[in-house]
């Protein structure tokens, strides 16, 4: 071996050494933990219907998903009441995927409700503006309310609840109040009768805050309850009971 071979070994080896001992100091990474599977959400669940009982459907988004086992509680042994396994979204998710949702066989009352999906806004301060345009939200309505009057059930239009306004939340209630003049006039065209929610919450005044959660958006069990109560009644009502 030469020389100068044997120096670059030489160093060859010290820096291996360096590289080892700075490995063997330097903290261990962790492992992510793996991510738990959601529970599905008891709402989703196939119930076990009653057929001497009429069959009432909810449509709606995650509002409609809470007051849906509230509803189930309160009209037990009166109503099978059902939902779509899922989320319904703005009005475009309706428009893809109600003749999947009106599948199920006969239906007597179908409950149904688009618009905080809508409503969401997107973009950056102070030029944000609404997911789904009003215009576009009056067309998509009017092409629903068309798919939904031809299943032959008696209709509910539930108007679109309130929130609660702060500084960068995706809501803003003053287009809760502009989406649902344009549902009122939607549906009072086409004969169909409103559960007003955005009413009964907004009734509540100073309360309102109470039964909303962090997010301005969801509800509390007591805000879920009030609305389920209503929910059941407008079906009830429906029905001729």
């Amino acid at each position: 071996m030469t020389r100068r071979s044997g120096l670059m070994a030489v160093v060859v080896c010290a820096l291996t050494m360096a590289m080892a001992a700075a490995h063997a100091g330097a903290p261990a990474k962790k492992r992510a933990k793996p991510r738990r599977p959601r529970k599905p959400n008891p709402a989703y669940a196939k119930i076990t219907e009653d057929p001497a009982l009429p069959r009432a459907l909810l449509i709606g988004d995650s509002i409609s998903i809470g007051y849906t086992l509230p509803v189930r509680k309160l009209l037990a042994g009166k109503v099978n009441v059902l939902r779509p396994p899922t989320n319904c979204g703005p009005t475009t998710r309706g428009l893809q995927q109600l003749d999947k949702w009106l599948a199920i066989g006969k239906l007597d009352v179908i409950h149904f409700n688009w618009g905080l999906h809508d409503l969401r806004l997107k973009g950056k301060a102070p030029n944000r503006t609404c997911r789904i345009d009003l215009a576009t939200y009056e067309a998509n309505l009017r092409k629903l309310v068309t798919k939904l009057k031809a299943n032959g059930a008696k209709l509910i239009w539930a108007a679109t609840t309130p929130v609660v306004d702060g500084e960068g939340r995706k809501r803003r209630n003053s287009d809760c109040q502009a989406y649902n003049e344009v549902s009122t006039k939607v549906m009072t065209e086409a004969g169909i009768p409103i559960n007003d929610l955005y009413a009964l919450l907004m009734g509540l005044g100073d309360k309102r805050p109470s039964v909303t959660t962090r997010d301005g958006t969801h509800f509390t069990r007591e805000g879920y309850q009030l609305e389920a109560k209503q929910v059941a009644d407008a079906i009830l009502k429906a029905l001729g009971k």
